[in-house]
């Protein structure tokens, strides 16, 4: 947007589950050691944010049954979401393979994790609902109570540009809950991701995956019609299927609130 001159260039984004009997410990080690030494005090790295579903939101996934995302397809309780200053993603990215490693050479990891989709993705483009919105650059802080992280697989010949553009028609950005859709395209493993010192999880998906993630106002069980009919527009267009969709509640920054009703 013309106002907002902070462009994102790149995204982090990282599913992941503490193992059981582990949450709370999970949670405040992220939030309070992860969450900055990880990734906020990092150069060019402006905005981050945690996100959670409980089982009652895993309830609700939708799955082609590939195990695409998540495998299972519960899979996944925690995700960090982090924007990246456009045109300075390999600075940051750089360091970031390098704090990971200095981190859990100090006795500051957390083994009782799995990491579910831990992918990096380049910003694509955003479709909003509102005709003088929240910036996308602005949504992490914004305080939306929900998101909603949608993957869908491009039908063969359909690029990205043209899927990006019949979201922006979409039904779902008439009016309801869903503020905004944006669209992302993941990143091939790299020298970086390919060694960082856990196992990732999932794939990245190939070309013709493009991640979205839709902010949502609204509980997210009241709102997810929404989002499920703008899944099934997806699938009867002949543009793409979705392979994987779920809803998270914001988490609480500072208390273990949901952690005991992720399983």
């Amino acid at each position: 947007m013309d106002d907002c001159p902070i462009q994102i260039g790149s995204m982090l984004l990282t599913l992941v589950d503490p193992k059981p009997g582990h949450e709370v410990a999970y949670n405040r080690w992220y939030e309070r050691d992860h969450f900055y030494a990880g990734c906020m005090v990092g150069p060019w790295l402006f905005a981050g944010s945690r996100w959670v579903a409980t089982r009652d939101l895993k309830a609700l996934r939708i799955s082609d049954g590939r195990g695409e995302v998540a495998d299972p397809v519960d899979a996944g309780s925690y995700v960090a979401i982090y924007w990246v200053h456009a045109g300075k993603d390999a600075e940051h990215w750089k360091w970031a393979g390098e704090q990971v490693h200095w981190l859990y050479s100090n006795g500051r990891g957390f083994a009782e994790r799995t990491h579910v989709h831990t992918v990096l993705f380049d910003y694509l483009t955003t479709a909003y609902r509102d005709a003088d919105p929240v910036p996308i650059q602005l949504a992490l802080d914004h305080g939306y109570p929900a998101i909603a992280m949608i993957a869908t697989d491009r039908a063969e010949g359909i690029s990205e540009a043209e899927f990006s553009r019949w979201t922006k028609q979409a039904k779902a950005l008439s009016g309801g809950a869903i503020a905004n859709i944006s669209s992302w395209r993941p990143q091939p493993r790299d020298e970086i991701t390919a060694n960082a010192p856990m196992n990732l999880g999932t794939g990245t998906g190939g070309p013709e995956r493009t991640m979205q993630l839709a902010f949502l106002e609204g509980e997210p069980k009241k709102t997810w019609g929404e989002v499920s009919a703008y899944t099934e527009e997806i699938d009867t267009s002949g543009l793409g299927r979705v392979c994987f969709g779920s809803p998270f509640y914001k988490t609480v920054v500072g208390t273990d609130t949901y952690t005991d009703q992720l399983f």
